[in-house]
């Protein structure tokens, strides 16, 4: 049993600590933040992903995980300690190191034993030897440590299963011996575990998330060629992923990505190559599509509604920027709610989970409802935002008699564009 600490119970630290806990090691999870805090001990949880909750509480009831405010506690006997704090976007698109400054402080001041320091948050390359810097000067004396890049590759709504089984850890570290440790903390993964120097692990996570963002972004400017031409970008997108070289994940054209990481590390990343006197010419590129994407849904809505819509009543299915999650960062709905409220229309919205969360980033005169059947009702139009398991199983039918007008904007193409036609709906889908 290894003693870790975890510094930040944010959407990262939080499932790296309840995993390492179910994996048999003493976790102590610490946040300045004496709310969350608090609400943790008392087993409310800060977000919602599936499964944690189950596993916080039941590693809280076998005594193997902890929060406290404190970093004398969380420190004490600690082995390792990982910063997995937000790194969000700063004014010019950089990464604001604020958090991993404090954390890396704050550990050095209260580490009172050898310690492995590990860089959970995605942070620009360079930051390991920064955060060893800051350590190194903030220590009241010298304690011997190592800082560690190990960057996490969690999806939200599937983080657990992603943690407990990755495709692979990286690890960097210009130290070997607490490289081979962190290695060793990981191996019940069991894993392919990639050992590098600090820089290039910093560069394979922000790499990996860019190259994903690229392939969506990619297929939404196929989609729009796709409507035009006559083809099924569904069916394009089925015919490529059967090539081992391209792989189908990430193939699906809608309103584009948002989240914690896609659209802030792809701005950090043309950051730090226009900082090298670089121009980023595809990265510029793939946030500018995925930019338009939302823009180009109303569009569409407007002109399914006859050019006009001040006055109409548009509601939204989703507001999450995916499933299985109530994160709002991002998210499509916030710019598309925003752009129906000033264009004059009024915007009615249900989200199966993240209605609380999204309720101050919306527009103050946004309706929100309980169910997709009370949002409907009187309508002039529906249009898809998230793909939730529940909307793909409407009683369309019903929804059809509820609506003023029988019009969907399909921002996720969840539905057959044959069947919607037949069962007398104006259906407009993505790339289809």
């Amino acid at each position: 049993m290894k003693q870790i600490c975890v510094v930040g119970v944010g959407y990262v630290g939080l499932v790296t600590a309840a995993c390492f806990a179910d994996l048999g090691n003493r976790v102590t999870a610490l946040d300045v933040n004496e709310q969350r805090v608090e609400n943790l001990k008392k087993g409310i949880m800060p977000i919602y992903e599936p499964g944690l909750d189950e596993l916080v509480k039941r590693n809280v009831n076998a005594g193997r995980i902890t929060f406290t405010t404190s970093y004398k506690e969380a420190l004490k006997d600690a082995e390792y300690a990982f910063i997995a704090v937000g790194t969000p976007s700063g004014e010019s698109g950089e990464a604001d190191l604020q958090y991993v400054a404090a954390a890396a402080t704050s550990i050095a001041r209260e580490m009172t034993a050898p310690l492995i320091i590990i860089n959970k948050s995605t942070v620009p390359i360079g930051t390991g030897d920064w955060v060893a810097d800051i350590v190194k000067k903030s220590q009241p004396k010298p304690i011997e440590f190592a800082v560690v890049s190990c960057p996490e590759f969690l999806r939200e709504g599937s983080a657990i299963a992603d943690f407990t089984s990755p495709h692979r850890t990286v690890i960097g570290s210009m130290d070997k011996d607490a490289a081979n440790k962190v290695a060793h903390l990981h191996l019940p993964l069991r894993a392919p575990i990639v050992i590098t120097d600090l820089r290039t692990a910093e560069m394979i996570k922000y790499a990996s998330n860019a190259f994903l963002a690229t392939k969506i972004s990619f297929m939404n400017e196929l989609a729009d060629l796709c409507e035009l031409a006559g083809a099924d970008v569904k069916e394009v997108a089925a015919g490529m992923g059967y090539d081992a070289r391209i792989g189908r994940h990430f193939l699906d054209a809608g309103l584009g990505w948002g989240g914690s990481c896609f659209p802030k590390d792809v701005e950090a990343l043309a950051f730090m190559a226009k900082e090298k006197g670089l121009n980023p010419r595809i990265l510029n590129d793939v946030m500018q599509v995925n930019n338009d994407r939302r823009k180009n849904a109303v569009v569409h809505i407007e002109k399914m509604l006859g050019g006009n819509l001040k006055g109409k009543t548009i509601g939204l299915l989703g507001l999450a920027f995916k499933p299985n999650t109530d994160d709002m960062r991002y998210a499509p709905s916030i710019d598309i709610s925003e752009a129906l409220t000033k264009a004059g229309a009024k915007v009615r919205v249900y989200d199966p989970v993240a209605m609380e969360v999204a309720r101050p980033l919306l527009p103050g005169s946004v309706e929100m409802f309980k169910n997709s059947y009370d949002l409907a009702a009187g309508c002039d139009a529906l249009m898809v935002i998230t793909e939730w398991n529940e909307f793909k199983q409407l009683d369309l039918e019903k929804i059809k008699g509820l609506l003023k007008s029988p019009i969907i904007y399909d921002g996720r193409n969840i539905y057959d564009p044959q069947l919607m036609k037949e069962m007398g709906f104006t259906y407009r889908a993505v790339g289809r």
